[in-house]
């Protein structure tokens, strides 16, 4: 190869670019004579397919609009009736939960104290306050009646901190023998003209007789709400029964459906809207005046699941019983595209409707534009070709002395070394990997170039294969060694439940779940004699094989020490020393080292710098205990440790941890924290400990909903029986 001022002679560009342009020239002879024979039949061939792409760019983009729209709809269908449905799902639980409180409020009045209530007073207004409203002829000054208030009034506080804390408009409790107890911040909307208490008797309200009639939960038919009347309210009612099923009363609350009757009137636009569907199939909110998805009243309403459109009965029908697909009905409006997703809570079902006129205008628009730009375009094709078809005839003859170049000898002398090189490279095996440069190859071209360049690439593929195959065993034997230790570390701590099967006293279970194949984390228990059981909790600092090891060494000190019968102050105070010596890496332990005394229930424990622990009393619930810690292992030398004595009773169940509890990580980045703990432990106190540890970590799971954790979990608890 040779270059003259930038320009390469001699290499294969210059062949290539020979070798087409005589190619070139040969087509471009034969496309001009063929071009100025056929200009015509071909121009015709262009309208008619530019005709049949319109039709198809039509019927596509109609395609497309329908598959938006049907899938624009489920989406948006979907979060509006979910948000609607946990309106009604969260009025539903704080009835739930009051109707519970009122029930053993009501069924005890020895357990709770007489409490002050007030009636209706226009300085309330404002205020979130519990009042009492009589029926008419109810005498509040009965002895009878105002037991029953006096113990009743005992739910003001929970009623007005769900009001407070919930957003909750109205919360009530009406009582058989004529007496409301209600609880809102529109205290005078209880009295009269003259600021007298109006008379109020719940037991003939609907929500009191439909709730009693059917023995649970109800929530009433829709309707305008008595003081606002352009709201739609409905009422959640729940009767609340004493152990002999006596009715001690029906709680209850009101549900404005501001936010839902707003969503609906502003959805009737852009060609859609949105419509509401009570149980009987009664349309109850739409934004709709004419049709079938008008709200009618009183005898004028009509039930769509038997309408004379079938297909409309049809569609919501099954949206009362479950989500539907988006289908085409035709109301006397036109045709429209609809679906229904069901309110489970309320048995209602709401739908939603989108034009099919609206959805095909794009389709329509852009077939009449496509048709203008085609007659535009055919024009200025016609034109071209009679110009290009002179361009062309010209260049033909100019060009056609050029024809003679000798098209076989330069091929050959460009194909030959590319067909060596070829069989070289195909004859690469596991036997003979590596491509090496030979005589063949130097052709003074790009051609050397590049086999020069494979060469040198082969060579270093081949010793990159080795060195991956180096590093995978190497891997292979570190996983290996891992997986080992992971087994070692947990045979070291108790795995065999119940530990002691034959001792009654205290039931126990303990779990350990690492962050990496081998942690930091260990939890230990055993006897120290008959009458004392020795627990241990404990978090080496790091993480991995490093950690292990001192977790370990730590472990053992710890239980060698105990049972010596050394004070526990003393224990932690020499195994504190122990792990200081030779511990350049500056790692710590934290932990939690306690031992009960199995035949009264007392206990001493120590806390070296770790999580506080969390106890329950029989009967109640899970709450954490906190007092000053002594600090961790392995920091200061001749460090001092604490006792701290604390008493289990026949019931009591202790619960002790590491702190990849309380730090599990959601994908958001928010820590568990003890709050969410306790609620996990609260949700069945009274389950056994294996099945408090189960709750505890699918509560964790669910919570980091597969965020990659980096710190162990290890918890244990005790529930202590006695004697």
């Amino acid at each position: 190869m040779k270059k003259f001022k930038n320009i390469t002679i001699g290499g294969i560009e210059s062949k290539v670019f020979n070798l087409v342009l005589v190619t070139i020239l040969l087509i471009l002879a034969v496309l001009t004579i063929a071009t100025i024979l056929q200009s015509n039949r071909l121009t015709a061939q262009v309208e008619e397919t530019s005709e049949k792409q319109r039709a198809a760019v039509t019927t596509e983009v109609g395609s497309v609009m329908d598959t938006v729209v049907r899938s624009s709809m489920d989406q948006l269908m979907q979060k509006e009736a979910e948000i609607t449905d946990s309106l009604f799902s969260d009025v539903r639980n704080q009835v739930i939960l009051l109707g519970q409180y009122a029930a053993t409020v009501l069924s005890s009045p020895e357990a709770f104290p007489a409490h002050s209530w007030v009636q209706p007073d226009p300085s309330l207004d404002g205020q979130t306050e519990a009042v009492v409203i009589p029926a008419e002829g109810v005498d509040l000054g009965d002895e009878a009646v105002r037991s029953r208030l006096d113990l009743a009034a005992n739910l003001s506080d929970m009623m007005v901190d769900l009001c407070s804390v919930y957003g909750m408009d109205h919360l009530y409790i009406g009582f058989p023998e004529g007496t409301f107890l209600s609880v809102s911040d529109k205290a005078s909307g209880w009295l009269d003209g003259d600021g007298q208490p109006i008379s109020y008797d719940p037991t003939t309200r609907d929500w009191y007789q439909q709730a009693v009639e059917a023995g649970e939960l109800v929530f009433t038919e829709l309707e305008a709400d008595g003081k606002e009347s352009d709201q739609l309210t409905i009422e959640c009612a729940m009767p609340v029964y004493n152990a002999d099923g006596e009715l001690l009363g029906v709680v209850g609350a009101d549900l404005y459906l501001t936010s839902m009757q707003k969503a609906v009137q502003e959805s009737d636009q852009n060609g859609g809207f949105l419509a509401v569907i009570n149980k009987d199939g009664h349309v109850i909110c739409s934004p709709r005046t004419e049709g079938e998805f008008k709200v009618e009243t009183g005898a004028a309403e009509e039930d769509l699941r038997i309408s004379g459109n079938n297909a409309l009965a049809a569609l919501v029908t099954e949206a009362l019983e479950k989500k539907t697909d988006v289908q085409l009905v035709e109301l006397e409006d036109g045709v429209w595209y609809m679906m229904g997703i069901p309110m489970k809570t309320v048995g209602w079902t709401m739908i939603a409707a989108f034009s099919e006129a609206t959805a095909l205008m794009p389709a329509e628009e852009l077939s009449a534009r496509y048709e203008s730009i085609r007659d535009e375009g055919t024009e200025v094709y016609r034109s071209s070709i009679r110009h290009a078809q002179w361009i062309l005839l010209g260049v033909l003859l100019v060009l056609s002395a050029l024809l003679i170049v000798n098209a076989v000898v330069i091929g050959k002398r460009i194909v030959k070394p590319l067909n060596t090189i070829t069989r070289r490279i195909a004859s690469i095996s596991e036997e003979n990997p590596e491509f090496r440069m030979e005589d063949a190859y130097r052709t003074g071209d790009e051609v050397e170039a590049l086999s020069e360049s494979f060469a040198a690439l082969s060579h270093r593929t081949v010793e990159y294969v080795q060195e991956v195959k180096r590093v995978t065993a190497e891997k292979e034997r570190i996983n290996s060694e891992l997986t080992m230790a992971k087994e070692i570390q947990g045979s070291q701590l108790p795995r065999i439940f119940p530990p002691y099967p034959n001792n009654p006293h205290f039931d126990l279970y303990a779990s350990m779940t690492p962050a990496r194949e081998v942690g930091g984390d260990f939890y230990d228990f055993f006897l120290v004699d008959d009458d004392h059981l020795a627990m241990v909790m404990a978090d080496v600092s790091g993480k991995g094989v490093p950690a292990a090891l001192f977790m370990m060494i730590a472990k053992t000190l710890i239980k060698n020490r105990l049972q010596s019968g050394e004070g526990l102050a003393n224990v932690l105070a020499n195994v504190n020393n122990q792990l200081m010596e030779g511990n350049a890496a500056g790692m710590f332990v934290t932990a939690w080292v306690g031992v009960l005394t199995i035949s009264t229930g007392e206990g001493v424990a120590v806390n070296a710098g770790h999580e506080h622990p969390i106890i329950r009393r029989a009967g109640g619930k899970f709450e954490m205990v906190k007092y000053r810690h002594s600090l961790s292992m392995a920091v200061l030398e001749d460090a001092c440790f604490r006792d701290h004595r604390f008493e289990l009773c026949p019931g009591d169940t202790l619960f002790v941890y590491t702190d990849g509890v309380m730090e599990a990580t959601s994908k958001t980045d928010e820590l568990m924290g003890e709050e969410r703990v306790l609620d996990a432990l609260n949700e069945n106190p009274d389950a056994d400990p294996q099945t408090l540890l189960h709750n505890v970590k699918a509560a964790i799971d669910r919570f980091v909903d597969g965020a990659e954790q980096f710190d162990d979990i290890t918890m244990l608890a005790l529930r202590y029986n006695g004697n």
